[in-house]
This record gives structure tokens, C-alpha cells and sequence, in this order.
């Protein structure tokens, strides 16, 4: 895990630790490191729900309610799968807000229509989902180094703009 991880780890737990609002993970491609990178930081268990790794289809449909006809029709790796993700995460795991991940980090498994590189990222609450798509290919290790990173910090941006500071809160 980098150092720039470990900060924005850091930061999500000053940001949910006295928050009473919990986190959940749904992971394909990055296969638990989102997680990994959350409970790195100790006092991480008063907010952090747990983690699904839904690395099978089989297992988005069954535990995080992802469309069968969706995956069918798109494919796992699309911007509605990591969304299902997100609501289905906050579902099955009984938390606020959770982020999720779906793709392809290669070095195989890309198509024309979705090359290796092309990973979806989900993040907010069950009611207001975003999405971010990334497309390049940097090679396996760095793609998920990368998904990992980023939807920690579009997560914390997230969460920072649902929740800004009051002035208590900055005492």
C-alpha cells in the first residue's frame, strides 16, 4: 500500500469516526485492497461495516443485487453494475455509504469495447450514487494501485461534500 493510501485512509477515519455513519465495501477487480486500505488505520472498526469481494458474478447478483439481466446485457465492467454495487453493499452490509469497484486490471480479459484498463468505480449512499470511469492501462499492480487510491479519495471528496464542517465540529 502507498503512502498517499495511508493518508487518505487516515483522513476518511478523522472524517467517520465520530460521525455515528458506518462504510462498506463492494470489490471485484481490486479484490479486497480497498478494504485493506480502511482497516490499516487503527479506530477503523467504529465505522467500517465490512467488505464483500464480489469477484464472480455469481456473487454481485446473489449478496449485492446486482441485475442478472444487466450484467447479461452490459457486462460486469459498466458504470450501472458499480452503482448496483454501491446500493446493494449499504443492503446487505447495513452501513451509510460504501464504495465499490468493477473491471478489468488485465493483463487479459479486455475486448475491443472494454479494454484492459477500464475499471468503474461507485461510491456514496444507497439514495445518491456516483460514478468514475478509469481507462488507461498501466499494467495490473498500478491499475488496481490506482482504483484503490482514487476511490478513496472520491469517497472522502464525497463525503466532505455531503457532510461540510460546522463550526462545532472544527473546535
Amino acid at each position: 500500500m502507498d503512502f498517499e493510501t495511508k493518508i487518505i485512509s487516515k483522513e476518511i477515519l478523522n472524517a467517520l469516526y465520530d460521525s455515528e455513519k458506518t462504510l462498506g465495501t463492494a470489490e471485484s477487480c481490486t479484490g479486497g485492497r480497498i478494504a485493506e486500505a480502511i482497516i490499516s488505520v487503527p479506530g477503523s472498526s467504529n465505522y467500517f461495516k465490512g467488505g464483500i469481494i464480489s469477484y464472480g458474478n455469481e456473487v454481485k447478483e446473489r449478496l449485492l443485487h446486482v441485475s442478472h439481466e444487466l450484467i447479461e446485457a452490459k457486462t460486469a465492467v459498466c458504470e450501472e453494475v458499480a452503482v448496483q454495487m454501491v446500493k446493494g453493499a449499504c443492503l446487505t452490509l447495513n452501513c451509510d455509504y460504501a464504495i465499490s469497484v468493477t473491471g478489468i486490471a488485465g493483463p487479459g480479459g479486455g475486448t475491443p469495447e472494454t479494454p484492459v484498463g477500464t475499471i468503474w468505480i461507485g461510491y456514496g449512499s444507497k439514495e445518491d450514487v456516483r460514478s468514475f470511469k478509469l481507462t488507461e492501462d498501466f499494467g495490473r499492480d498500478t491499475n488496481l494501485a490506482i482504483a484503490t487510491n482514487k476511490a478513496l479519495k472520491l469517497f472522502l471528496d464525497y463525503y466532505k461534500e455531503q457532510n461540510p464542517p460546522t463550526e462545532e465540529s472544527e473546535k
